[in-house]
């Protein structure tokens, strides 16, 4: 099996995505998905995070991290963490799958009347969740945090200007190209923080077919696709560090043949 804890594909499994009742538990407001591949050195400084903004929410809530085959460091941590926490889940991919599986998963597992994903970095401090799902409570179906409106606001080390420059740069071409050929008036497709109604979940994951870091485009196309109302969120983003994941030239052309893919996918029906 590719995954622990679910006997399905992530896919399959989402497509019977219904309203849930979990042994006689509330549903949750909130399902919090976090994927999670290595990052051992600030993993633990991250659960910290989100764990203080979760207990200090007056309603129910559940956490659910999503391990894409992480090292031995990494999975040790979770599992210490998840330790005696009944509203916190670990599910575990034997194979490294890519974001994009690791978070339709975790959206396959999720119940709550409310669904979000985050960086397990937390490039967006976990407070920013409650932004995404005051959108989502406010009547959008799907809520993204965007990251070019005025009133976001960074915060990194002057270190890094020339990596965030460049990168700045080939992101407002990828958008300036998704807007264009798939998604209008966008404005940030690949913001790492996005949230769903329950009944936005089960459209639009079913039908996700990218693992890779194209799914956040694939997604927001079958909302469109599906008349899902969408909002887009200022937000507070830092960068700590320069990533490792990221490789310029070789992810460019990667999420060019994703877009080549999702419109394919259309024409074939596979989002209807």
């Amino acid at each position: 099996m590719a995954a622990e804890a679910v006997g399905v594909d992530a896919r399959e499994a989402a497509s019977r995505m219904t309203s849930v009742t979990v042994n006689a538990l509330p549903i949750p407001r909130l399902s919090l998905i976090v994927p999670v591949y290595n990052g051992a050195d600030r993993l633990p400084s991250s659960l910290e995070e989100v764990m203080n903004f979760l207990l200090a929410q007056p309603y129910d809530w559940e956490l659910i991290l999503v391990d894409d085959c992480s090292n031995a460091e990494t999975r040790k941590i979770l599992e210490e963490f998840v330790w005696g926490k009944s509203r916190v889940q670990l599910l575990r991919n034997e194979q490294n799958r890519g974001k994009g599986f690791a978070v339709t998963r975790g959206m396959c597992a999720a119940v709550g009347v409310y669904r979000v994903f985050t960086d397990a970095d937390l490039a967006y401090p976990a407070s920013e969740v409650g932004k995404i799902l005051a959108d989502l409570e406010g009547g959008a179906d799907v809520a993204i945090a965007c990251r070019v409106l005025a009133e976001s606001r960074y915060l990194m080390s002057p270190t890094f200007f020339s990596y965030l420059y460049t990168r700045h740069v080939m992101s407002r071409v990828f958008n300036a190209m998704v807007r264009w050929t798939l998604i209008p008036r966008v404005l940030d497709t690949q913001a790492g923080l996005k949230g769903f109604t329950a009944r936005a979940a089960g459209i639009v994951f079913p039908r996700v077919t990218i693992d890779g870091f194209g799914f956040d485009v694939e997604a927001l196309f079958i909302a469109k696709k599906h008349d899902l109302s969408l909002a887009q969120t200022a937000v507070f983003f830092r960068y700590d560090e320069e990533p490792t994941t990221v490789r310029f030239a070789e992810d460019a052309l990667t999420m060019m043949r994703d877009l080549v893919r999702i419109r394919r996918n259309d024409w074939r029906g596979r989002y209807a």
